[in-house]
């Protein structure tokens, strides 16, 4: 169940009678608890309760009371042995009148009246694996909101189907802003009289709602009439109260879809909410989903935390503001100049959505504006920050009606709250006419038709916001080219996801970099663009969120090099962190922020979890003090050994067998057994998959041909080749006793390194195999070398240098050997050195024995590790980091850090020597 399920759910319990037996039941089926659940607990197998309530075991203990006695119940539960041992999380009691809850993990409260309790639910959303912020669990209005208007978007959708088509959509989703602005401007006395706009409603329609839709269009048309052209306009007397609105929102098209009965229910009962409460930022973007099909699924999950936002405008301009308010002090000459400045920045979000970074940029300039006029004397003064400096560009139509809305909104809170109701209602209406938001392609519109840099540029006003056509580019207000910063979090999408129409527009935005197109992810086009933008308008600075495969592997040795020749530069950056919003059990996309600009001699700022660390460069890894990017080499950098690629079949599966298999020829066919041989990917070596191969040399033939079982592989296998429509697989149908690719084959041992794994192990997966084991192609080896080489590849500097040079596929490390290990810098080892890590490495080996049979999978699960492996592993990464520092590293950034400074080196003075190759197969 996604957030408004649930409020909806817990709504409709808090409005029944109350059923002390039936109450922690209905509870928990509100939060999405299954019905066998629910069984289990009724019958008392999962019920462990020790108070005769409800316990559900890591989740919450409920008990229903007596009247009168809720806090005392409370604590009962909170002492409750059966609490602490089954680990609740919550405790809640209630008898039906009053309602009290604790949050055991974080001690806070929720005390009320039992029919308010689904103002809280906000407070309950872990109970149904949906993680949530602060601003949610205090004030859930914002996802009710969001729920009744989907109620009803949904209900008027049934009888008026040709609303949802795509050509009415557009009318639907200005019908739904004109509404959410009614009942914002009702309930903040915008319109005279608290509740004026539902109770005209509910007066003036008739019940059977026949005449529903017109009375809203009356009132519409009476938003859109100045007062003095109402009588011409035939504004009948009832719809005269209300004030001219305009500001595009009311104009154009009045018509309004027909209600049903349901539908005008649904009209008042959204009317009925406190619309005081609405976070602007927040509802946004959770509203915006309404009117997404496909979004529909996780309505009201599409919040993004301030904190979030924050890492993107506080290094983007906002620390600086507040450090020249901190500098200013009391002096009102510079106070002045601080404002001025303040009042000509413009905020541009180029992926702007429902406006989320912009509300929040607004709000957060008009609490520095509002400080600066209360230390100047001027508190009720004006503010001189015009919306109009705050635009945005939006692919689809109500998203970028809500931006527009949301600004609104949050300007008349701001008055409010910096100057009081009074000054805020009598400059409020009407609304202004400029068209701040413009709906179209941010890949393709030229971003300084909507942000130029100086002067006016007037192109193009439309008489009404939402008829205005979508290749509207212009912005009609005047500009005076103050400081231009750019922020927002684009659409991500690996190249392998984008949609042909995805692929075009990144094209068109890597333009000059045509390349770049094929291999990006689509966020990058953003970059393109702002590349292009900052040519023209040098001093503007941006700030993206990003995937963080951005700056890893291939995509950070080919996006960097071009934003640096361009003369770009990363002025800050914070490192890979979880962007999640509300969905259930969403761990969220890793990202990182990239704050982008031209080249300056500034100080850069790099972002570490809860660190900064002020550096002279941040390069395309986000590594402080080095604009290197590894590429990739043919031979190793180092004294490490070659590594190669496995073995390749291309057989149609015919030359391998499951363990079954092999068991029973081994046992029934004496010529074949000779030629059988552990089979050994990525797979067999991380979770302990029995596989095995024919392996059949070119002297062998005749000899394994003696077996029926081979010679009938065999022939499938020429069968296989003959009919791919390779030519290299073809011609090896001459030989379909052999692997088509053989990198190499072991004399005594190899080291197998699988090509891709888990991310959330603490070291890569590398095993350790003898000669009877065939390599295959999902995993990379090691031919015969020396084991202090698997010391290396065990050691958490090389898991630092793979995750951030050679990428993920997904989420998973994706390996190379041309990339991973062959650029990882080794320094000079001593023959102590390697004695030493030899050692290391037999002793990972040796934990590893003494819990056999475990998998990898099994022994490297981050919570059930075993100690002396973790042990071994510890004193691995303590030799090899004195090798490399003469100590322990603090942090992976300081690893990354030695790595990136030992690598320019390596390379640099690898470079005269460049002709010079490493002879194939050789070992250090």
């Amino acid at each position: 169940m996604n957030a408004v399920e649930i409020e909806q759910a817990i709504t409709d319990l808090a409005e029944r009678p109350f059923d002390p037996a039936e109450f922690p039941y209905t509870f928990l089926e509100a939060f999405g608890n299954k019905a066998t659940t629910i069984k289990r607990l009724r019958a008392g197998a999962s019920n462990k309760s020790d108070l005769g309530g409800v316990l559900q075991t890591s989740n919450i203990h409920i008990l229903t009371c007596d009247a009168g006695r809720v806090t005392q119940t409370l604590a009962a539960l909170k002492v409750s042995p059966a609490t602490v041992k089954a680990k609740a999380k919550f405790i809640l009691a209630t008898d039906g009148v009053d309602f009290e809850a604790e949050d055991l993990t974080s001690g806070e409260t929720v005390a009320c009246a039992f029919k308010d309790f689904p103002d809280h639910f906000g407070f309950f959303l872990p109970l149904a694996g949906i993680s949530t912020v602060r601003q949610i669990s205090e004030n859930a209005f914002d996802i009710r909101a969001t729920s009744r208007l989907n109620r009803l978007y949904v209900e008027l959708l049934k009888d008026n189907p040709e609303w949802g088509s795509a050509e009415r959509r557009h009318d639907m989703n200005k019908l739904m802003a004109r509404l959410i602005f009614c009942f914002f401007a009702e309930d903040t006395d915008i319109f005279v009289g608290k509740g004026r706009f539902t109770e005209t409603v509910a007066q003036m329609s008739a019940r059977d709602s026949s005449n529903t839709h017109e009375v809203l269009a009356t009132l519409f048309r009476a938003m859109n009439t100045k007062r003095e052209d109402r009588a011409a306009a035939k504004v009948p007397r009832w719809a005269e109260d209300f004030p001219y609105v305009n500001g595009q929102l009311f104009s154009g098209s009045e018509e309004v879809p027909r209600f049903s009965k349901i539908a005008r229910s649904y009209l008042l009962h959204v009317g009925g909410l406190d619309w005081t409460k609405i976070n602007p930022d927040i509802f946004g973007s959770m509203i915006q989903a309404v009117a997404e099909d496909e979004e529909r699924g996780e309505l009201g999950m599409h919040y993004t935390s301030v904190p979030n936002i924050l890492k993107v405008l506080n290094p983007l301009f906002l620390d600086d503001l507040r450090s020249k308010l901190e500098e200013a002090g009391g002096n009102p000459r510079t106070l002045l100049n601080l404002r001025k400045r303040i009042a000509k920045i413009r905020v541009f979000d180029p992926a702007c959505g429902s406006g989320n970074f912009l509300v929040i940029a607004y709000k957060e300039m008009r609490a520095i504006e509002a400080e600066i006029n209360r230390r100047r004397g001027e508190p009720d003064r004006a503010s001189e920050i015009p919306l109009t400096n705050f635009r945005g560009i939006e692919l689809r139509d109500f998203p970028a009606e809500i931006a527009r809305l949301a600004l609104v909104i949050a300007e008349y809170q701001c008055d409010v709250l910096y100057r009081g109701q009074k000054l805020a209602l009598a400059e409020f209406l009407p609304l202004r006419n400029e068209n701040w938001i413009t709906c179209h392609n941010a890949l393709r519109i030229d971003w300084l038709s909507v942000c130029p840099a100086t002067g006016t540029s007037v192109k193009l006003q439309a008489d009404d916001l939402f008829e205005t056509t979508l290749d509207q580019a212009e912005i009609d207000f005047q500009n005076e080219g103050g400081e231009t910063y750019i922020c927002g979090n684009p659409p991500y999408r690996g190249s392998k996801w984008q949609s042909d129409e995805q692929k075009a527009d990144l094209a068109n935005a890597w333009a000059k970099h045509p390349k770049l197109a094929k291999t990006t992810d689509f966020v990058t086009g953003w970059f393109a663009r702002f590349f292009d933008y900052a040519d023209k308008v040098p001093d503007a600075v941006a700030a993206f969120v990003a995937t963080n495969s951005v700056c890893q592997g291939q995509q950070a040795s080919e996006v960097w090099p071009v934003a640096f020749e361009r003369g770009c530069e990363i002025r800050f950056a914070h490192t890979s962190f979880k962007w999640a919003n509300l969905a259930a059990h969403n761990a969220g996309v890793t990202v990182v922020v990239i704050g982008l600009g031209k080249k300056s001699n500034q100080p850069k700022q790099l972002f570490l979890e809860d660190m900064l660390k002020q550096c002279t460069a941040i390069g395309p890894y986000l590594v402080p003090d080095s604009l290197a990017y590894v590429e990739k080499a043919n031979d190793p950098l180092g004294g490490q050994s070659v590594m190669l690629f496995g073995n390749m079949p291309r057989d149609g599966g015919n030359l391998l067998m499951d363990a079954d298999l092999a068991r029973n020829v081994m046992a029934d066919d004496a010529v074949a057994r000779s030629f059988i041989k552990r089979f050994i990917g990525s797979e067999e070596l991380i979770n302990g998959k029995l596989r095995y191969c024919f392996w059949i040399e070119d002297d062998e033939v005749d000899a394994a041909n003696a077996s029926e079982l081979i010679s009938q592989r065999l022939k499938l296998v020429v069968e296989n080749r003959s009919n791919s429509p390779a030519e290299s697989t073809r011609s090896f149908a001459k030989k379909p006793y052999r692997f088509v690719q053989i990198a190499g084959v072991a004399k005594e041992t190899a080291i197998v390194v699988p090509t891709v794994s888990s991310e959330s192990r603490e070291y890569l997966p590398v095993g350790f195999v003898t000669a009877d084991t065939i390599v295959s192609n999902l995993a990379f080896a090691l031919y015969d070398a020396p084991l202090w080489n698997m010391a290396l590849i065990a050691s958490r500097l090389h898991l630092v240098w793979i995750a951030t040079v050679c990428g993920k596929l997904e989420t998973r490390y994706r390996y190379s050997n041309t990339i991973g290990w062959n650029t990882f810098p080794v320094p000079t080892l001593t023959e102590k050195n390697k004695a030493d890590l030899t050692r290391c490495a037999e002793d990972i080996l040796l934990a590893r024995e003494h819990h056999f049979p475990a998998t990898i999978a099994d022994l490297y699960d981050p919570e059930n590790m075993p100690a002396d492996l973790r042990a071994a592993h510890d004193r691995n990464d303590e030799v090899l980091e004195r090798i490399y520092i003469g100590r322990r590293f603090k942090s992976d950034t300081e690893r990354l850090e030695k790595l990136f400074d030992l690598y320019t080196k390596m390379t640099a003075s690898a470079a005269p020597a460049k002709s010079k190759k490493r002879k194939a197969g050789a070992n250090a």
